[in-house]
């Protein structure tokens, strides 16, 4: 969740930077993010608990001389790099619309990240395995659910930490299972 309540004046001086490029202000996923003519995102700007930021969807092509920007989620995030800001002293426009521009080039110029393909192969957790091993006509519904489907089953019962949880998750999941009902149908 983020809190660009928090940090309206902050934003609000980020704001005015980009404003000064040819992006375009959008908003996507429930925050604010900079497109190019081509509609491509470019960057984003959001408040946080503690720290406001900057980030740029392809910032691993940057060249950051400055060493401002950080991979939020290391080993996970490709691309995405951030401009973490604690205060509104830390904005200097003479420094970020440099970054803002580079970015815009490196979109023209193509440099981007394509999203890896996800395996096709799915691994059952153990209980819910033998859930699937004990009763045949849970495992070929379970079986008849598109890999999208049965990986969203699966997310929902290896999220919960305890091993209750995971048990008591799988006996609410396997009525609808069996009904052919997808754990996130209703949201569709």
């Amino acid at each position: 969740m983020t809190n660009n309540e928090e940090w309206e004046t902050e934003l609000e001086l980020l704001k005015a930077i980009i404003a000064k490029t040819e992006l375009v202000e959008t908003n996507k996923w429930g925050g604010c993010v900079y497109v190019d003519s081509n509609n491509r995102n470019v960057i984003g700007v959001g408040g946080f608990k503690k720290f406001f930021t900057l980030w740029f969807f392809n910032g691993a092509f940057l060249k950051d001389e400055k060493k401002h920007l950080i991979n939020a989620n290391e080993g996970v995030t490709k691309s995405l790099r951030q401009w973490r800001f604690t205060s509104k002293d830390e904005i200097n426009e003479k420094e970020i619309l440099p970054y803002i521009q580079e970015a815009i080039d490196n979109e023209k110029l193509g440099k981007t990240t394509k999203p890896e393909k996800t395996k096709s192969e799915i691994i059952i957790p153990s209980l819910l395995q033998n859930e699937l091993d004990i009763d045949d006509q849970l495992k070929d519904a379970f079986l008849n659910f598109s890999l999208y489907k049965q990986k969203e089953f699966i997310e929902y019962i290896e999220t919960a930490k305890r091993e209750e949880t995971k048990i008591s998750r799988i006996k609410k999941i396997k009525p609808m299972i069996l009904d052919n009902i997808g754990l996130n149908d209703k949201y569709r």
